[in-house]
C-alpha cells in the first residue's frame, strides 16, 4: 500500500467519500477529509500526496476557495497538483469559474470506477511527464522556456573561462543579477508572468553583451554573465550599465507599468582568491544578496572600483527622464561639447543671442578634452 500512489479525497459527505474510496481502493492510497479547510492543512503537511478529488459545497472553505489556495500558493508542487471536481447540478457559469481558477477535469457525482480511474490516470500521467520534464531541465545546456542558458552549464562556461585566464594571464569576471523583491512580484503577477518578465529582460540583457559573454540562469529572478578576458574594472562599469538601464526601464505588464530594480554582484579571478567556477559564481551571488540587504538597486563589486567611461547622449536623457542627475552631472562637460553645433543652430534659428563663446569656455575650463 505505501507504494502506490496518495490521492486526497474532499467531501463532507461520509456516504460520498466511502463511494470514491471504493472506486480507488487497489489503485490509489486514499487519504479523506471532510471540508476544505483540514484539506488545505493536509495539503500543506502532506507532500506525498499526488491528487486532489474534491465537491464544491463544503465548510468552513468550499472547492472553489479550495482550488484558488492550492492554485495561488508558494509551493510549487501544490501549484502544479492535478485537482479534479466532483461535478452535481453546477451551471456552465459555475463550471467557467473553476476552468479559470485552474481545475484540472471534473468528475459526475455517481461516476464509475472506470471513469475516476481514468481521469486520475490520465492526470497523474500528464504530472510524471511534466515533473520528468522539470528535472531534465537541470542537465540540458539551454532552458527550453527562456532560451538561456541553465545554471550547471553556467558553471562549466566559468570552469573553461578560469582554465583560459590560467593559461593566458587574464582575468575572468562574473557577475551575478536578481531582482529586487521578485517574490513580491511573483505574488502580485503571478509566477508564469514574473518569469516572463524575467525572460524579457534577459533579451534586453543579451543585446548589450559581447558575442564571447555568456548569460544563464542562476536562481528564481536571477542571471549569471559569465565574462572571460575581462577585467573586473570592466565589469564593473558594464554591472553600472545594465542597473540603471533596468532602473530607467518600464515595463508594460498585463496593462499595468511595473517598474524594476536589480542588484548586483561581481566576482573575478585573480582578484578574488577562490578555488573553483561554482566558488566564483558563489561569491557574485553573496554579494548581490549583500547589495539587497543593503536596500537594493546597487551593485556590490568587492571594493573593485568602475573603469570611467563617457555616457551616451541617449543614456543622459534616460537618466534625466527618470529624475537621476547625479550620474550625469560628471560628464557635462563630453556631452555638452558633443552638443554644441546643435546649440549653435537652436541659437542662429531662433535669434536667442546666446553666448555661445562663453558655454564653450566653461565647458573646456570643467574638464579639458583629452589630447
Amino acid at each position: 500500500m505505501a507504494d502506490l500512489p496518495r490521492i486526497l479525497v474532499v467531501d463532507d459527505s461520509r456516504v460520498v467519500r466511502v463511494s470514491l474510496i471504493k472506486h480507488l481502493k487497489g489503485a490509489y492510497e486514499v487519504r479523506e477529509e471532510g471540508d476544505g479547510e483540514a484539506a488545505w492543512q493536509t495539503l500543506v503537511l502532506d507532500h506525498s500526496i499526488r491528487a486532489v478529488i474534491s465537491d464544491l459545497q463544503m465548510p468552513k472553505l468550499n472547492g472553489y476557495e479550495l482550488l484558488e489556495r492550492v492554485r495561488t500558493s508558494k509551493l510549487r508542487r501544490l501549484q502544479q497538483l492535478p485537482f479534479i471536481l466532483v461535478s452535481g447540478e453546477e451551471t456552465e457559469e459555475e463550471r467557467l469559474k473553476a476552468r479559470e481558477l485552474g481545475v484540472s477535469d471534473f468528475v459526475t457525482k455517481g461516476a464509475g470506477s472506470a471513469e475516476v480511474l481514468t481521469r486520475l490516470n490520465n492526470l497523474l500521467a500528464l504530472s510524471n511527464a511534466q515533473e520528468s520534464l522539470d528535472t531534465g531541465r537541470e542537465g540540458m545546456v539551454q532552458d527550453p522556456v527562456s532560451g538561456l542558458f541553465t545554471r550547471k552549464f553556467v558553471e562549466l562556461q566559468t570552469a573553461q573561462g578560469l582554465s583560459h585566464s590560467s593559461r593566458h594571464g587574464v582575468e575572468t569576471s562574473v557577475m551575478v543579477l536578481g531582482f529586487d523583491g521578485f517574490a513580491g512580484m511573483c505574488e502580485r503577477l503571478g509566477p508564469q508572468v514574473a518569469e516572463a518578465v524575467g525572460n524579457r529582460f534577459a533579451k534586453m540583457l543579451v543585446s548589450k553583451m559581447r558575442q564571447e559573454d555568456s548569460l544563464g540562469h542562476f536562481g528564481a529572478g536571477q542571471y549569471a554573465v559569465v565574462s572571460p578576458g575581462t577585467a573586473a574594472a570592466f565589469c564593473a562599469t558594464f554591472a553600472e550599465r545594465v542597473r540603471e538601464a533596468v532602473e530607467v526601464a518600464r515595463l508594460s505588464v498585463q496593462g499595468q507599468t511595473v517598474a524594476l530594480t536589480v542588484s548586483i554582484g561581481l566576482a573575478s579571478v585573480p582578484v578574488d582568491a577562490v578555488g573553483s567556477a561554482g566558488a566564483l559564481l558563489d561569491l557574485a551571488g553573496q554579494r548581490m544578496q549583500q547589495a539587497m540587504a543593503a536596500g537594493g538597486n546597487r551593485t556590490n563589486t568587492g571594493g573593485v572600483l568602475p573603469a570611467t567611461r563617457p555616457i551616451s547622449i541617449n543614456h543622459a536623457l534616460e537618466l534625466l527622464a527618470a529624475g537621476r542627475q547625479e550620474p550625469v552631472k560628471p560628464h557635462l562637460a563630453v556631452l555638452g561639447r558633443q552638443l554644441l553645433p546643435l546649440i549653435g543652430l537652436i541659437n542662429q534659428e531662433l535669434g536667442l543671442a546666446l553666448p555661445m563663446a562663453e558655454i564653450e569656455r566653461r565647458l573646456t575650463e570643467r574638464n579639458p578634452p583629452k589630447q
